[in-house]
């Protein structure tokens, strides 16, 4: 029976997170909602939302409460990177397939390796910086054999991988002490907030009308509110799943199942919007699939 629950819990990690990506890249390039600050904008509100709902009135995870300003000012921070790698990756799918978004996002770890070293001094053995070489190799290959590349997506796809690998580290940085800790659905429930405060002006100013443009859209085709609503709600349940898997298993099966999460996706986009694809940029992305399975393997060993 906890077997099958715990298929159960991957099976929806699985799905949430590849909805969403694909929803996703579904509103801002094929249906023609050019607004990736506003979409990021309702998918932050819906998990400002339905994470003190969780914790507060589902109990799903114990309630943490922030206990000093500076803790505060520590979660504000990285409340705003989280919001700039969203934004980033949301961005980048307006211009890139999910297949070339997918590879890019999986330099993750060199991404992390880089911060640790310039941040924290930390170093790891030789082995694990060799492993890096096929991650970041791939995204070269994939990007010179990629039918669709497109500069600036590119460069808000590598933006936003370099966000995420930077909130990585510096929340184990400034929330190291036990005082401070929070799990992840209590630390979603106080950055979404601080990405609403960001991104609503930003939205405001940058995507002028958007406000205007979605009521009239929303008015015109009642699918793209069910589309917009339920694409915000996924959003939330990726992070949920993303904790009770962890929960039920372990960071590093998490890792594993990631890897391939990023290859799946890769097919089903394939498959959904059918975008080209080459031998070179496929072999770019396996070099990359393949290096990141090296290097958890690696970090796996040196600990």
């Amino acid at each position: 029976m906890r077997s099958l629950f715990t298929i159960s819990l991957i099976a929806s990690w699985y799905a949430s997170n590849i909805g969403v990506l694909l929803l996703n890249k579904f509103l801002l390039s094929n249906y023609g909602f050019k607004y990736p600050i506003f979409l990021t904008l309702c998918h932050m509100m819906a998990c400002s939302l339905l994470s003190y709902i969780a914790i507060e009135w589902l109990k799903i995870a114990p309630m943490q409460r922030v206990k000093s300003r500076l803790q505060m000012m520590k979660i504000s921070a990285l409340g705003f990177i989280f919001c700039l790698s969203v934004v980033g990756g949301n961005i980048s799918l307006r211009y890139l397939p999910v297949s070339f978004n997918q590879a890019v996002g999986a330099t993750t770890p060199f991404f992390t390796a880089v911060f640790a070293v310039v941040m924290t001094s930390k170093r790891e053995g030789w082995i694990t910086y060799v492993t890096l070489v096929p991650v970041v190799a791939g995204v070269i290959i994939a990007s010179g054999g990629e039918p669709l590349f497109h500069l600036f997506g590119f460069m808000m796809c590598i933006g936003a991988t370099a966000a995420r690998a930077l909130k990585s580290v510096l929340q184990g940085l400034l929330l190291s002490s036990e005082g401070e800790k929070l799990n992840s659905m209590n630390l979603l429930m106080y950055m979404a907030p601080v990405a609403v405060m960001a991104l609503f002006p930003a939205a405001l100013y940058m995507e002028k009308g958007v406000i205007g443009i979605t009521i009239a859209l929303a008015r015109d085709d009642w699918k793209f509110l069910i589309y917009v609503l339920f694409n915000s709600a996924l959003a939330y349940f990726v992070n949920l799943a993303n904790f009770l898997v962890t929960k039920h298993t372990s960071p590093l099966t998490l890792q594993v199942l990631g890897n391939a999460k990023g290859a799946v996706a890769v097919v089903i986009s394939i498959l959904i919007f059918k975008n080209p694809v080459s031998i070179t940029g496929m072999l770019g992305y396996s070099f990359t699939v393949v290096g990141v399975i090296l290097y958890t393997e690696a970090k796996k060993r040196s600990m």
